[in-house]
Parts: C-alpha cells; sequence; structure tokens
C-alpha cells in the first residue's frame, strides 16, 4: 500500500491528488488539441470544486493560474488569459508606502482636518454656514467617541479656530451644540438597533 507521505508534494493541496493526477496526465499529452480540451476540462472540475467563488473577480483566470502552476510551468497549450510568470510567483510585492501626515487632533481624524481646512476656503454664505454646523456637530460627536466625558462647546470652537487656522470663528453666543447627553444617547440606541439585528 502507498501512503500520501511517500507520493510527490502537492503544490496545491486544495485541489487535492486526483486534479494533480489529472494535470500530471495533460502535460503528457502529445496532440495540442487533444491536450487544450483536457485542460479545459480540469479546468471545469477545478471550477466544479469551489462554487461559492464563482463570483470572485477573473476567478476563471486564477484557475488558469493555478492549472500552470500545478503543471510547473511545462503545460504547453493557448491559455485563454495571461498566466502568472515562474519568476513572478514568489516575489515579493513592491513595498506599501504609508502617509506620514501629522495629525494635529487624532480623535477627529484627518478627513475632518481636511473638510474643515476646505470649508474655511469657502466664500461666505449659507452654504459655508450650514457646512461649519454639520463639521462642528460631527467634531463632537468625534469627542464623545474617543472620551466618554462630556464636552463643552468652547472646546470644540476653539479646536475647530485652530484647525481652520483661525479662519473660522465660532462662539457659543452665535452656536448652540448638540447637548452631549443626546450625542451618546443616539450613539447608544444606534448600537441596540445594530445589535438586536445582528440576533436575528
Amino acid at each position: 500500500m502507498e501512503y500520501n507521505t511517500k507520493e510527490k508534494k502537492l503544490t496545491l493541496p486544495e485541489y487535492g491528488r486526483n486534479i494533480q493526477n489529472m494535470v500530471d496526465y495533460c502535460v503528457t499529452i502529445q496532440d495540442r488539441e487533444e491536450r487544450k480540451r483536457c485542460a479545459d476540462a480540469i479546468i471545469n472540475i477545478m471550477g466544479n470544486m469551489f462554487p461559492h467563488l464563482r463570483d470572485v473577480n477573473d476567478f476563471k483566470h486564477i484557475l488558469w493560474d493555478h492549472l500552470a502552476i500545478m503543471a510547473d510551468f511545462k503545460l504547453d497549450i493557448d491559455y485563454p488569459y495571461e498566466i502568472v510568470k515562474k519568476e513572478n510567483l514568489y516575489k515579493r510585492p513592491p513595498r506599501l508606502s504609508y502617509s506620514n501626515s501629522r495629525f494635529h487632533y487624532r480623535h477627529y481624524g484627518k478627513l475632518l482636518e481636511m473638510m474643515i481646512q476646505k470649508a474655511a476656503e469657502l466664500q461666505p454664505g449659507s452654504e459655508k454656514d450650514q457646512l461649519i454646523i454639520l463639521l462642528a456637530t460631527q467634531m463632537k460627536k468625534s469627542y464623545l467617541t474617543w472620551n466618554k466625558d462630556s464636552v463643552d462647546d468652547k472646546k470644540i470652537f476653539l479646536d475647530l479656530n485652530d484647525l481652520s487656522n483661525g479662519r473660522i470663528a465660532l462662539n457659543e453666543d452665535v452656536l448652540k451644540l448638540v447637548e452631549c447627553k443626546d450625542v451618546v444617547a443616539h450613539k447608544s440606541n444606534t448600537n441596540k438597533k445594530n445589535f438586536s439585528r445582528k440576533g436575528r
């Protein structure tokens, strides 16, 4: 009796030894057209093994890449896709560059800071006023998300002024933001709704 441990190591174990044997046989077929028909049949079987992945982009392309890999790139056929090259198979991907931009206030996030800069550049008018109110309200929500304690509007307005380089100046006499308890209550209700939906 032969044990799997004595047989050739599988290149892609997820397809099993039977598929690997089919691929090995396909490589040995002399007739080019017959070899291609055999490869097509193997691809169909491989696809049927993972039906839940059929909606994945380039699923067929991935299968042909896997076929070439299992054949050790010795399968001489006209591939319907440009397959991965052997020399690129184990090549390390290029290093990703990460943004080194600094945060003034980490709890507000970079996106909110950028929006404040854009709002400061707008021409005076109702559109700018409405945007500033929305941004200040979001700042208060973000602050309370990171800091459980309450925060008064004065602190938010000071941060808004700082982030806009002094171009947006608000005070508590001009604008009253949503109460802290309302923000916290809304967040709590949202979390309860999300939890109840997951439990269904």
